[in-house]
């Protein structure tokens, strides 16, 4: 009788990579293999790995380094993901036990790197450079999430951004078809989902290879897919978001009305050395565009603070840029060097205690404007698709259109299934959430 192939997955990171775990577990399974809840129970454990932030490498050779008694068990390891693509094979230099290491742009060879691992090979590589056309598209994909489907729409990123290391690990920028989109959100809808996030590491970058759509057309197709209530779409680039995007918002009642716009910086010198090739005025015109929809979209970003050479007064300007925009919520990151990146050659000069401070103050007056904006909905009606439920506050879990976390009451006996939709009076807010009760 033969053995059972099986398999436990770790996934590291952003959405991107919980997506491509999504393919990398519909293809494992189309290879025979079943997936189980620990690495003690795996024959090939896998971890998808993320390399955006500060000591990613080390959380995950610490983690290869936990579970290497594993091996002698007989188990099999393979690293995916940014990390590998970055260290490539000096992954198995310092965990031996690896047997697999493969980028993102070479999942689709992974039924051929399965099988030669299964045939008996220790080092198997999938590394293809940024030079590569294809992207990673399966008709296996294993959802995980019950009510919100994923697809990637653009993979990659042409921007080289001084402090990014995605163009060396993602590749160049390599849409997909818009029939191939359109399709596979047909599919998404026929299997019940009702949501649809788009994706891309520049999602609004993308350019249709069969040039029927742009990036506002598709959205706007999409929204039109039968079933489909909510489309959502991260993570857009000032560079490339476009007046029709708001446009479509406004005319695509389906079509979320939040928008995240990564600025990093208020300050147009830190700008120009984070090579984002555009100014705070030209960033808040796009703001603007925003602001003027006939609906109020909401508004997110990331921004770094403590970039190499960044003073006090560019912090300032960053601040400042804070106030005008008022943003509903901030992903906000102290600077940290990334391999291969031209940033590396930057004099990081600033103290960490500085970053630290900078980091804590910035989060601080953004609490206060979240408080002040999340506190304007008090009263409110919102259509908000229920989560989960939070057991030990008696409250159902859910999310408005504009991407704002909602914990709320209900006075069904049966609490609402994941993916049902309520409206919702709100009585609440906190600085991160809204509070309130079903309608």
């Amino acid at each position: 009788m033969a053995t059972e192939k099986t398999f436990y997955l770790e996934t590291f990171g952003c959405q991107m990579n919980a997506h491509d775990s999504e393919k990398v577990i519909g293809t494992l399974r189309r290879q025979g293999y079943r997936q189980v809840e620990s690495e003690e129970e795996a024959g090939l454990i896998l971890y998808n790995t993320c390399s955006i932030r500060d000591k990613a490498e080390q959380k995950v050779f610490h983690r290869l380094n936990d579970y290497k008694r594993l091996f002698k068990a007989g188990k099999r390891f393979g690293v995916l993901g940014c990390v590998a693509q970055q260290e490539g094979e000096k992954i198995f230099e310092r965990a031996p036990h690896v047997s697999l290491v493969s980028g993102s742009a070479s999942y689709r060879k992974l039924p051929e790197m399965l099988s030669r691992l299964e045939a008996g090979e220790h080092r198997i590589t999938g590394l293809d450079d940024r030079q590569t056309d294809e992207t990673f598209e399966t008709e296996f994909t294993a959802r995980q999430n019950p009510y919100r489907g994923y697809i990637t729409i653009i993979e990659g990123c042409d921007k080289f951004c001084s402090y990014c290391v995605v163009p060396f690990t993602r590749g160049k920028e390599r849409s997909r078809t818009s029939t191939s989109v359109l399709a596979e959100a047909r599919r998404i809808g026929d299997l019940g989902y009702t949501e649809i996030q788009l994706l891309g590491q520049n999602v609004n970058s993308y350019r249709d290879p069969e040039g029927k759509r742009s990036f506002a057309e598709l959205l706007a197709a999409v929204g039109e897919v039968p079933g489909i209530r909510r489309v959502r779409f991260t993570t857009s680039h000032p560079r490339d978001f476009t007046r029709d995007i708001v446009e479509a918002i406004d005319q695509v009642p389906t079509l979320c009305d939040h928008v995240h716009l990564p600025v990093q910086s208020g300050s147009a010198r830190v700008l120009r050395m984070m090579a984002r090739e555009y100014t705070p005025e030209w960033y808040l015109e796009r703001i603007a565009w925003i602001k003027s929809a006939r609906r109020t979209i909401s508004l997110t970003t990331d921004i770094i603070v403590g970039f190499p050479g960044e003073t006090e007064e560019d912090f300032i300007r960053t601040m400042d840029l804070l106030a005008e925009v008022q943003y509903d919520g901030v992903f906000a990151f102290k600077y940290s060097a990334r391999p291969n990146t031209p940033a590396l050659v930057m004099i990081d000069s600033i103290p960490d205690a500085e970053k630290a401070k900078r980091l804590q103050v910035l989060l601080e007056r953004q609490r206060e404007i979240q408080r002040i904006n999340y506190s304007k909905q008090i009263g409110e009606v919102f259509e908000v698709m229920v989560e989960g439920q939070n057991l030990a506050r008696g409250q159902i879990a859910g999310r408005s259109s504009q991407n704002k976390p909602v914990n709320f009451t209900c006075a069904q006996p049966i609490a609402p299934a994941p993916g049902s939709y309520l409206q919702v009076r709100i009585t609440g807010a906190h600085p991160n959430s809204l509070r309130g009760e079903a309608v």
